[in-house]
């Protein structure tokens, strides 16, 4: 039968992926036009949505082009020096940087220049480094996966954004959760993040969802869709399905048990702990409402509008849940229905 082609392990780029084909050129054009209108991109979406396999697709396709390094930084460490670091150790590169006299022994990067004064300032040395790339037509991505804000971050952010001012070619990529991208936007020195454009990861295309099982598993059409919807698009769920079907074999029976479980213990107990008692009690009621009628969650809890619309908007802007169509809300995950109902 061959091995496994699906990943359940968080953080494992996986063999199968669903391609975004519309978001991904959305930034990728943007980034390439000659004075681009947008330097930075924030990718949000719930744990498990696909935020980091998305960057990476897109940092892939930018990377084929020999003008561009990609830099992939830890939001843990020190992000500057690491930058700078990780820019001076590339072959490539460090001609380049000699040439231009630029000392960073100070850093205890392996970069002397004889002769050079050692540049004493992180922030200085980043600037000449992408003077002298922008002089040779190279543009630095940075990639920087799960942001959150702490201290390292706030620096990082900070200068990133004096480097855009001064019109070097660096460009930023930063996935994060609804709730730690909005924690960064609201720092009174990181204004401009505000204005920065996120794409927000929604669930997979149903279609192309089905594309997949139909081609790997060799089945009918009817067998992939009816596979596909009951991911709902949710992408851990999508490598999830796959795995226990590829596992156990197609009948729905033989994998729904350990599909439900694993989504249950390593994505929805994470979900479910980061929210307040507010938000679960809403999912609760939710979950007791067969059409997910706003009215009837406003009876079960007793409530009025004024009450529940916080919370409705929070879970919606989290990924939780779907509100376009007036008067309903639905569930975004697959089985979090009967998850909520369980653990409340």
């Amino acid at each position: 039968m061959g091995k496994n082609p699906y990943t359940i392990m968080f953080g494992k780029e996986p063999q199968q992926v669903i391609p975004r084909p519309i978001q991904r050129d959305e930034i990728t054009e943007i980034f390439a036009e000659e004075n681009p209108t947008q330097q930075i991109f924030l990718i949000t979406g719930i744990r498990g949505m696909g935020k980091t396999v998305f960057m990476t697709e897109v940092s892939e396709k930018i990377a084929k082009d020999k003008d561009w390094i990609v830099v992939e930084l830890n939001p843990e460490k020190d992000m500057l020096v690491d930058l700078a670091a990780k820019l001076a150790s590339e072959n490539s590169l460090a001609g380049i940087f000699k040439e231009a006299k630029i000392n960073l022994s100070f850093f205890g990067i392996g970069l002397e220049v004889t002769g050079s004064v050692p540049i004493t300032s992180i922030d200085l040395a980043l600037e000449k480094m992408l003077e002298s790339l922008k002089k040779k037509g190279r543009k630095v991505l940075i990639t920087v996966d799960e942001a959150v804000s702490n201290k390292e971050m706030r620096i990082f952010t900070n200068t990133f954004q004096i480097l855009v001012r001064k019109n070097l070619p660096v460009f930023l990529l930063m996935t994060g959760l609804y709730e730690n991208i909005y924690e960064l936007q609201n720092e009174k020195t990181l204004t401009f993040l505000y204005r920065a454009p996120k794409i927000d990861l929604g669930p997979l295309n149903i279609s192309a969802v089905a594309d997949n099982y139909e081609k790997v598993f060799d089945v009918e059409r009817d067998k992939a869709l009816s596979m596909a919807r009951l991911t709902k698009g949710y992408s851990f769920a999508f490598q999830v399905l796959g795995h226990f079907a590829w596992e156990n074999g197609l009948e729905e029976e033989k994998w729904m048990s350990s599909f439900r479980q694993y989504l249950f213990e390593y994505s929805y107990d994470k979900i479910w702990s980061e929210l307040s008692r507010g938000d679960k009690k809403f999912l609760y009621a939710m979950s007791q409402s067969p059409e997910g009628k706003i009215s009837d969650i406003k009876e079960f809890l007793q409530t009025d509008n004024n009450s529940i619309n916080p919370y409705r908007s929070r879970l919606i802007k989290r990924g939780l849940i779907n509100g376009e169509e007036r008067g309903y809300v639905t569930f975004v995950l697959p089985q979090f229905d009967r998850y909520v109902a369980e653990t409340y």
